[in-house]
């Protein structure tokens, strides 16, 4: 998709020329090798993964590729192991769901603090060949909606609606057109903030209040 390029300066302007550890599933024909390591230049870790073993012969200095299956996850905890953490995760694999929600949900534990995890082609979330469907729960898609959710549950009065840890580590989810980005930033409780006469405080009236009958 073309647009991806106008997200991803907009996304990684600040990182060019950056010493981050980068992971990218689905090489395919090698196409963003020369892209990304062009882009983040020869300080930067860059790590890619294919289920074709014939893509190994792509790998260069400064550029490693792994071999195997997204959706399994001993493979992604295995790659996880030898080369991360990881600043930056980007999904450009099979695109079935299966493989987007088990490769989010292995290597989510290794992002870092202010790291970024972006799933690409997310549209085949709609598709039934790909494991998709409008609205279908276990969909890419369907799953990034609930971690809205949940990335929200510190405010929830609901008794059937629990807190979720990921309320303390996702700070900022973006859907644009075929692509979710997840911002991984790890924080306590939210406070409020309130300045009067020159003086700041705080207070977790937000979360901690229940039976809200008004936002005030």
């Amino acid at each position: 998709m073309d647009h991806y390029l106008d997200v991803y300066h907009d996304l990684l302007r600040d990182w060019q020329g950056s010493d981050i550890s980068f992971l990218e599933i689905g090489v395919y024909k090698g196409g963003s090798l020369d892209l990304w390591q062009g882009f983040f230049g020869p300080k930067a870790k860059l790590v890619f993964a294919d289920i074709d073993p014939e893509c190994r012969a792509m790998e260069r200095p400064g550029l490693t590729i792994e071999i195997g299956d997204q959706s399994d996850g001993a493979f992604l905890d295995g790659l996880a192991a030898r080369h991360g953490p990881f600043d930056l995760i980007i999904d450009d694999g099979g695109h079935k769901m299966n493989q987007q929600t088990t490769s989010l949900r292995h290597l989510w534990p290794h992002l870092n603090d202010g790291g970024l995890y972006v799933v690409e082609d997310t549209h085949t979330s709609y598709w039934p060949g790909f494991g998709g469907g409008l609205r279908k729960p276990d969909s890419m898609v369907e799953v990034a909606k609930q971690l809205v959710d949940q990335m929200h549950s510190w405010y929830s009065d609901e008794p059937h609606f629990k807190f979720y840890s990921a309320a303390q580590q996702i700070g900022s989810i973006r859907f644009h057109d075929s692509m979710i980005i997840l911002e991984k930033r790890l924080h306590d409780k939210p406070r409020s903030l309130t300045a009067r006469n020159g003086a700041v405080s705080y207070s977790t009236v937000q979360v901690d209040s229940r039976n809200r009958k008004s936002v005030f």
